[in-house]
């Protein structure tokens, strides 16, 4: 069945259009607080639900509705104020709570917004039971229910426990250490600089001056180049960049060299493999087809295996459960550390990267310096009806020929968007002339073949 409120990653929008309107999040409070309401029964606990936000100026209102909702049902709120994805997953995860919600849009623009949520496990909800949550919240808003918002006073206490657990992580402390952060003007621009500096390092803050609206505009994971030139002006060992809601992180070393997902997966995956925590039985990290086929390469070197996944977070960890592997995540900057964590965490990638430097001495060039990285291509073809690519010949006699040419030395990724009428063509290899001839040779045929 196809839904109409659920995405990929709860429920997205502009704030104040539907389904982000305010009876619309009223009623998604009041479904998620049916459903909370009867685990509670079930395992005989109160019915509590922590709510968080990140910076935009929408954030308060949205928290008041999903609370009238949640107290409509009969389900107690607590409210964390501003803090991370990460943060109101582990605090579901470990606190007396049923469910959690996150208030953010991620990297999106501070006019959109959206609503996640977490059962107690710490883990998003399944897609069975968002559709069961999706129906109520139709059936309610079609009856008509709302309510008024209650005014929400911020628990400090709850962010407090989710730092405390995040310094934990790091039995060394980071002294000596000169890092510049960069926010996002997002939910951790007071969390994290707190947090660093907390742990000895000397922290030089950019993007942590929110105003609502600022959130990721020219600043973050998706805009580093500011951050590398504060990086090599301060002469800083390294820069942490964060997206709006920090479940991501780009790093950047001294030199200013960036470092992507792919390169913490690197560093965090050959670090746990030293010290034998890599897994009970065949070394392994679990990345998506996206990751650079260098990463491999490197990581293959160390006697440690890659397992690829469909592109998606969600795929990841359902992978890392699956095989029992404690490392995973993707190229954008979501890393999963399973031994502390069921989500990407920006704040602990950066913490757990610049340990592992810190307890071996070297420096994150030093750590990445065999990580050769391979051209990619990604060319998108939009078309007017879709076939299945099995279907097309000579599509796939492209992809045999650029896959027969280049054979170990590259990598082709042919797949459908999953939200536009495009389809998405990768190529990978040692030389960027090559990659892009032959992505362009492969675009051609699709394009042809779906829009003749």
């Amino acid at each position: 069945m196809g839904r109409e409120l659920f995405g990929t990653d709860g429920i997205r929008g502009v704030a104040g259009e539907p389904p982000l309107d305010p009876k619309t999040v009223y009623c998604f409070g009041a479904a998620l607080g049916e459903w909370a309401v009867s685990v509670a029964r079930q395992q005989q606990v109160p019915a509590c639900v922590v709510i968080g936000r990140d910076t935009r100026e929408s954030g308060n209102w949205l928290a008041g509705q999903v609370a009238a909702g949640l107290r409509a049902a009969g389900v107690e709120c607590r409210f964390a104020g501003l803090t991370s994805t990460p943060g109101i997953a582990y605090l579901t995860r470990t606190g007396p709570f049923v469910a959690g919600v996150m208030i953010s849009a991620s990297h999106n623009p501070y006019h959109d917004n959206g609503l996640k949520a977490f059962d107690h496990s710490g883990f998003k909800l399944p897609d069975e039971l968002e559709e069961k949550i999706e129906k109520r919240i139709l059936a309610m808003a079609a009856a008509g229910e709302n309510g008024d918002p209650p005014l929400l006073e911020e628990d400090p206490t709850l962010d407090r426990q989710y730092l405390d657990h995040l310094s934990g992580t790091v039995k060394r402390g980071l002294a000596g250490q000169r890092i510049v952060l960069d926010c996002a003007n997002g939910s951790v621009s007071r969390l994290a600089p707190e947090l660093f500096a907390g742990l000895g390092a000397e922290v030089i803050p950019t993007g942590c001056s929110p105003d609502g609206r600022n959130i990721n505009l020219n600043c973050g994971s998706l805009h580093v180049e500011a951050l590398r030139d504060q990086v090599l002006a301060q002469g800083a060992d390294c820069g942490a960049a964060f997206d709006g809601d920090a479940d991501r992180c780009i790093l950047v070393s001294a030199s200013g060299r960036i470092l992507d997902g792919d390169h913490a997966l690197l560093i965090a995956g050959r670090d746990l493999h030293a010290r034998g925590a890599l897994g009970n039985g065949e070394p392994a990290v679990v990345a998506t087809v996206m990751s650079n086929l260098g990463m491999e390469r490197a990581l293959e070197a160390s006697g440690i295996a890659l397992r690829r996944t469909s592109v998606g977070d969600k795929y990841v960890l359902e992978e890392m459960v699956r095989m029992g592997l404690p490392l995973g995540g993707e190229q954008s900057g979501h890393v999963i550390f399973r031994d502390y964590a069921t989500t990407g965490d920006g704040m602990l990638t950066a913490l757990q990267v610049l340990d592992t430097a810190h307890r071996t001495g070297r420096t994150l060039d030093e750590l990445v310096s065999d990580f050769v990285i391979y051209p990619q291509r990604l060319v998108n073809v939009r078309f007017r009806r879709k076939r299945p690519l099995e279907e097309l010949p000579e599509v796939q006699r492209q992809i045999r020929d650029t896959e027969q040419h280049f054979g170990q030395r590259g990598r082709v990724l042919v797949r459908f968007s999953g939200t536009e009428p495009l389809a998405r063509v990768m190529v990978e290899g040692p030389d960027i002339g090559e990659v892009e001839e032959h992505a362009r040779r492969i675009a051609a045929t699709i394009e042809t073949a779906l829009n003749a």
